[in-house]
Parts: structure tokens; sequence; C-alpha cells
């Protein structure tokens, strides 16, 4: 009966201590994380109470000799240490990767207190009574003072801990040797109240930063340090930029990556109870303690990326770019979380079950998929792993399981599962990134995480061009809008100009009238085509001044503008100014494709072929990416690509060359291949909500005025509808009107016998200059009547080619005799057509640029 009831109330107690035990793991990181600064709190106040006031009983007996007998006198130190702890974890959980430092460091100083208070207090030995050894250093300053002091006395040994403890500062502080005058220097300014705002700093910091104030504020806080004009660094910066060229870099990578370790996202996977995990590149087995849950650092919050000052537009206009607050802050990024060791669980389990020798090493947790590493054993083939894709399907409960064999750089096989509980990637976090602050360039835009956890920008003038594809719904147009308020928070307009064209009617609207554009935002699918035939001419005029000037890149012109090295030839009136880069953002290809397609495709071909030295680049978006739409020309010509997810393998391989883009999850969940990729990274595309647009438009509504083009859409000739019936055949139509005009002749057999065709195509030639009011209708055997005299035939011939003289077109004729020409220049008639005027606000001649 004894034993029975003993065996109950054990196993009663096992099964509560297990419930309890399991409901634990089961926690979210953010509860363990303050449940563990409780404890530490508890502890504080329990060592306080004995140490400080001496709290009499059997208990407050063994809490001092727990206390004092492991540091001595340090123990009325301990209160203050835990609860240090205790709000450290409570106040910044997103540093939980700094706690293995902060850890060492303390150890270090307890270890030289306790040491230096042993020395102090003659080294008492537990021999002579433990007594002694509590009122010194405890047992800690026992066992490190007395070898030491034995072996170099006691006059070395002071020396030896202090510098330990010193050793111990620096590492809890993070402060490198050579930044010790750094922060002291600091130290003093806080505390005399002399300290420089960050968003006030030194002048060589924000260079080496890339960041700005953006307040609009000319007021300037008192400098220790006499600071050179902004003129002077103007000409400083451009007498620089002089001395290499835009060709220098031997390899133009188009999208930067964060690492995973600074934006957070490294987890190690925890110890089942079948088998240990093997950390990547182990050679024996280790147990991996799930400890507490750690989260990246969050970014520091500086000025938003930019420019090193206020940038000024011409005729002394300063521009403001917009503050970081119109862009909000999301939650700090989770490095694991209980969904995640569940999913460990049920991968080693599934391996375990067929057999396969393989384990989780660690995973990366990204904000919508976590990607698990697995490394398989010795004789395993790869193929075993990537054959259980169901399997581990069915496992995890997820349809959307996606396999790397290998992952790139690694000696791993991936497995990319969705988050339960995936996050938010704000378009203000990606913009505040390190990766986003380590370079000025107007044309960097916020792309959004990667798997790791890593922020992802990109410079679209580096990619040159990107295609953006996915079905509907899942973050195209979410990109399009982050890309382009990515573009509104760097550059002003003066950088940057854009052309947006948005057949769909409301996806853009909400740009119009911003001063970046060149044209209202374009919503027909004809004046789009018209558009992208202006790009073309505005690209050739562009690479004329290149090789007049002696330039491969705008990069290079621009500075050499600016440094006063570029001069118009003599005699010649023009303006030289430096060109901005030219944008194209096309909201739905499939739309121009279905209205103009030989135009659309013709324009974009010659377009993405030449026009990256020339400044300009295209972003091509479509819900529809088919063949029909995305054409080989189009593919072979941007090289950069964006695929979110796709309705079929097939979509993905239009767009990726290879699959995968169907099984992505939607919203924001994309596959990014930029130029230069071995493969396409997986990313969470960043989102900036409709306040934060309209925050930044209305900021940069305020400052200027759009300046439009008006001959953007402009059709360069006006064409008929009926020119589509003509064809390949357009020459041959030309040689019969002039062959029938000429001779007054309209015989179908003399067309046959002079262009030596067959009688097919005699008769449709025939029929095409009736429709042209060429010839008469047929008459049975006998000639058409001729209609046009031959002193008609170059009027004729144009009306074929679907010209309108200069002459007959009154709206573009402006009475400069240029016929609205915004290219002619009627002092150097040998120039062709060059720069066209972006400059907003009161332009004046002398800021014009080439015209």
């Amino acid at each position: 009966m004894v034993r029975g009831a003993y065996l109950g109330i054990a196993h009663g107690l096992g099964a509560v201590t297990r419930t309890i035990t399991k409901g634990a793991r089961d926690l979210e990181p953010e509860h363990r994380r303050d449940g563990l600064a409780f404890f530490l709190v508890a502890v504080a106040i329990v060592v306080a109470a004995r140490e400080w006031w001496a709290i009499p009983g059997a208990f407050g007996d063994g809490v001092h000799a727990v206390v004092a007998g492991t540091v001595g006198l340090a123990g009325v130190a301990v209160p203050v240490l835990l609860l240090w702890l205790a709000g450290r974890l409570m106040r910044h959980p997103e540093r939980g990767q700094a706690n293995s430092r902060v850890a060492i460091g303390a150890s270090l100083i307890v270890i030289s207190v306790c040491a230096l208070i042993a020395i102090a207090e003659g080294t008492p030995s537990p021999r002579d009574g433990f007594a002694d050894v509590q009122d010194a250093g405890g047992i800690i300053g026992y066992l490190t003072a007395t070898p030491v002091v034995i072996g170099v006395t006691e006059w070395v040994a002071v020396p030896l801990f202090l510098l330990l403890g010193f050793f111990g500062l620096l590492v809890v502080t993070a402060t490198p040797v050579h930044r010790i005058p750094e922060r002291l220097r600091g130290l003093y300014d806080r505390l005399t109240g002399n300290h420089v705002d960050a968003g006030a700093a030194d002048d060589e910091l924000q260079l080496a930063d890339g960041v700005s104030r953006h307040d609009g504020s000319d007021e300037k806080k008192p400098r220790r340090r006499r600071r050179k004009t902004k003129a002077q660094r103007a000409a400083e910066a451009a007498a620089a930029e002089l001395d290499e060229y835009a060709g220098d870099e031997a390899f133009e990578k188009a999208a930067t990556t964060e690492p995973g370790t600074e934006g957070g996202a490294r987890g190690k996977a925890p110890r089942s109870a079948a088998t240990q995990v093997v950390p990547t590149g182990a050679t024996k087995p280790a147990p991996v303690p799930a400890g507490p849950v750690e989260q990246a650092p969050p970014e520091p919050r500086p000025a938003p990326a930019g420019r090193a000052e206020q940038p000024m537009l011409s005729g002394d206009t300063v521009y403001v770019l917009p503050s970081e607050d119109s862009l909000g802050q999301g939650a700090p990024h989770k490095t694991r979380s209980a969904a995640n060791d569940r999913v460990v669980e049920a991968l080693e389990e599934t391996f375990e079950q067929f057999g396969v020798d393989a384990k989780v090493t660690n995973f990366t947790r990204g904000p919508t998929v976590t990607r698990y590493e697995v490394e398989v054993g010795p004789k395993v083939k790869v193929e075993r792993i990537t054959s259980l894709n169901n399997n581990i399907a069915y496992a995890v409960a997820s349809a959307d399981v996606r396999i790397l064999s290998p992952i790139p750089g690694k000696s791993a096989i991936g497995i990319e599962i969705p988050n339960t509980d995936r996050e938010t990637v704000v378009l203000g976090d990606v913009l505040r990134s390190s990766a986003a602050r380590r370079t000025e360039h107007p044309m960097v835009m916020g792309v959004g995480k990667d798997v790791e956890g890593g922020f992802v920008v990109a410079n679209l003038a580096k990619m040159p061009h990107i295609l953006v594809a996915g079905a509907t719904g899942a973050g195209k147009s979410s990109f399009i809008n982050s890309m382009i308020t990515s573009i509104l928070m760097r550059s002003t307009p003066e950088q940057v100009r854009m052309i947006l064209v948005d057949p769909k009617r409301v996806e853009l609207t909400i740009y119009e009238g911003i001063p970046h554009l060149i044209t209202p935002i374009i919503t027909s699918p004809k004046k789009a085509a018209e558009a992208l035939d202006w790009v073309v001419r505005e690209m050739d005029a562009r690479y004329d001044d290149l090789a007049t000037y002696g330039f491969k890149h705008i990069d290079d012109f621009n500075a050499a503008v600016r440094a006063g090295k570029v001069t118009p030839p003599p005699g010649s009136e023009r303006k030289v100014a430096a060109y901005p880069y030219l944008l194209v953002v096309v909201d739905e290809l499939a739309d121009l494709m279905m209205v103009a397609p030989r135009d659309v495709e013709a324009a974009i071909q010659r377009i993405t072929q030449l026009a990256r030295a020339a400044g300009i680049h295209l972003v091509l978006a479509t819900q529809r990416p088919s063949v029909d739409v995305v054409t080989g020309l189009i593919k072979a010509n941007v090289p950069s690509r964006l695929a979110f997810a796709t309705s079929s393998l097939a979509d993905s391989r239009v767009v990726l060359d290879q699959p995968g883009a169907e099984k992505l999850i939607g919203q924001g969940d994309a596959l990014f291949l930029p130029m230069g990729a071995a493969k396409p990274m997986r990313v969470q595309g960043a989102w900036v909500t409709e306040s934060e647009v309209h925050a930044v438009t209305e900021h940069v509504k305020s400052q200027l005025k759009p300046t439009y083009r008006k001959d953007v859409t402009a059709p360069a000739a006006a064409k008929k509808q009926i020119d589509e019936d003509i064809g390949d055949d357009l020459d041959l139509l030309l040689q019969a009107a002039e062959l029938v005009v000429s001779t007054q002749f309209g015989s179908t057999s003399m067309l046959q016998r002079k262009l030596r065709v067959g009688f097919a195509k005699a008769g449709r030639l025939m029929d095409l200059l009736e429709s042209r009011e060429i010839v008469g209708p047929s008459e049975g055997s006998k000639a058409r009547d001729v209609l046009v005299a031959p002193d008609d035939l170059s009027g004729a011939l144009a009306i074929i080619r679907g010209e309108t003289t200069p002459a007959y077109d009154q709206e573009a004729d402006d009475g400069s005799g240029s016929a609205g020409d915004p290219y002619a220049d009627g002092t150097d008639g040998h120039r062709p057509p060059t720069a066209v005027d972006y400059h907003d606000g009161a332009d004046t001649d002398a800021e014009n640029p080439v015209r």
C-alpha cells in the first residue's frame, strides 16, 4: 500500500512537471525573456534583503552563505548587477545578441574585483576558517588570486587584475581601445550639456554615414571646429569626382544585402529528444541550449539616407528631402519563436521515420519564411531529401515548402517553410538600415528583407532595367509604391525625373503633381507608346553629347559639367547642364502590348539595349507574364527580375527562366534576381502605407511645381490606322505608287512585270493604292484611273509613310521656324538633337540644360 501510494504520488508529480515543462517550451520568446527578467529582480530583492539590511533567519543565513561564500564582500553589489541585467532584458529586448558579450565582460569584472579584495585581505585560505574567506573575496577571489600571488607576488598580481577588470569594462561597453578618447569625450559632453545631437553631428561623420539633417532649418549649432563653406565642399567634391570614372568599377553589384548578423536573424535549432544538433562545420555532436530567445538589434535612427547636406537646386532654391518621420518604424525582428522549435522537431521526426541520416543544424528566420539548414550524413544522396518534399509539407502542415539544394555558399540543404507568425517589413526600416546608408546614390530603393533577416536595397542605375511580374494581389503594386517612395525620399527633381505609365488609371494617381514628373501620369496605352518613342529620341540626344565631349557614361559627363570642364562649342548658344536620371515606370506592360505590340517592343528593345550609359532606366511590371507580353527580345535586354507569386510554373519560367515563383505565398513574398546573381534570393517586399505615401508626396509637392514637357506624349508624326495593313510591304508599296503615278497607268499586270511579284501580291498592292486614293476603283479589265498628278508624288509617298509635313502641323508650329521641334538648334545646324529642360520653378536660360 505504501509503495503504491508512493508511485502514485511520483507519477502525478511527474505528469504535472512534464505538462508545465511542455507548456514552457510552447511559450513565446517574449514571455520567456520577461520571465527571466522578473526572476532576476526577485533574486536581487532577496539578496539585497540579506546583504544590505541583514534580515535575520535561517533563510537569510543561507543566502549570505551562498553569496558571500562565492564573491565575498562584492556580494553587496550583486543586487545592483542583477537589477541592471533585468532592466536590460525588459528595456532593450532587441539587444539579445549582445547578451553573451555582456556576460563575458561582467564575469571578468567580477573575477577582477574578487581577486583584488582577496589580495587586500591577505588572501585568506578556507583552512583558516571559511568566515575569513567570506569577509574577503569569496571562493572566486581565493581560487583566482592565490596562484597568481604565489607565482608573481602581490605587486605584480594587482596590476594584472586591474588590467583584467579594465578589459572587462571595455567588453561590456563594446569600446575598442582606439575609440576610448572618443567615448570619454562624448561622456564629458553629455555631463557638461555640450553634446551634439545626432541630427547635428560633425560634417565628417555626416559624410561618412551619408546622412542629412532634413530639417529645412538654416540654423547651425555651435561647432568646435571651423567648417568649410558649402561652396568649398561642393568644389572639392566635384574635383574629386573627376579623378575617377563610372567605368573604373570592375563589377557593378545591383543589390546590396545587409548581413543577417546585423539585421538579426540567426537562430540555433534546439536539441530534440531523439537526436543531438550538430552545428555547421562541427565534427562532434554538440548540444545547443535552448536559452532565452534573442532578437536582432534595431537599426539606429539616423537622419534619412541621402546627401550630406541640403541639396541646392538651380537658382539657389533649397530643396528639403522628406523627413524620416514620414515613414514609420516596424516591430523588432524575431530570430526565433516557439513555432520554429516545433518545425525543427517535425523535420527531425520525418527524417527518422524515413531512415534518412540528416540533421537540422540551425535555421535563419526571415520575416515571411524560415530557412532550415539540413546536413546529410556520409553516403547519403541529396536526392533523398528533395524527394521528401510532400512528406515534409505534410509534417509541417504547410503546402508552400521550397527546398534549395544546396544553399548558395554552404554545404547544406535549405528547406524554406512559411512562418505562421509572419512579420511586416516597413519601408522606413529598410531606408534607415546600414545597407541604404552606405551609399548616397539617388537611385537606390528599398527592396525588403531576405530570408536571413538582412535588409536588401538595390540601385536602379546598376540593374540597369528590371522586370516585375506576379499574379493579382501578390505585391507588385506595393513594390512599385515602395520604389517610387524610395526615390522621392532620397533624390531631388534635379537628380531624377520620372515617366509613370498607369493604364489601370488608379494605381499611381497618388503621385500626380510631384515635381519629379516630366509629363502627367500616362493612362492611355497609345500615349504610352508615344512616350517610349520620345525616350528613344532623348536617349539618342544624350549619346550625341557623350560622343561629342568624349565620355562613356552620363555620370562622368555630369561630373565634368559641375566642375566646369564641359563648355559648348565656340559660337554656339547652347547651355550645358547636367542630365538627370530618367526613370520610366510601366505599371502594366500587357495593356501596352495589346494596343501597339510592334512599336512598344521595338522601343523597349532599343531603350534596354542602349540606355544604360545614358542614365535612362526602365521598370516593366505586369500581372500577365506570358510569352506574348514578355517576349524573348524584352527578356534578353532586361537582366534584373523580380518575381512575386505566379499562378503557374510556366509563368515562373517566363519571368525567372526557372521554377520557384509558383511556390511563393503572396503578399510581398518574392524572388529577386538582380543583374549578375547566379540564383534568385527570396525577399519579403517592403510595405509602405498609403498615409506614408501621402505624407511624402505632399511634402515634395509643397516645395516645387512640376514642369511638364508637352512633346513627350505627342506623336512624332500622325499615322493612320490603315497603315497597319501595309505590314512589311512598305517598300514595295512605295515603288508601286511611284510607278503608277509617274506613268499615269494603273494596271495590276504592269506591277507584276515591273516589280516581279505574283498576281496576288500585285492585286494587294493595287488595293492599298486604292485605299489611299492614289488610283480609282476597278473597272473590270480596264486600267484603273490614276488620281494623283506626277507633281504631287512626294505628298502621296508621305501619306503612304504615315508622315505629316511640318507645314501642315499647325498645333506644333510655334512660329519659330522649328515647327515645335524641341531639339532644333538654329545656331548649330549640324548638331543632332540634344538635351531637354528638366528644371523646375523659375528657370532661366543659363539654368537650362543643353538645347
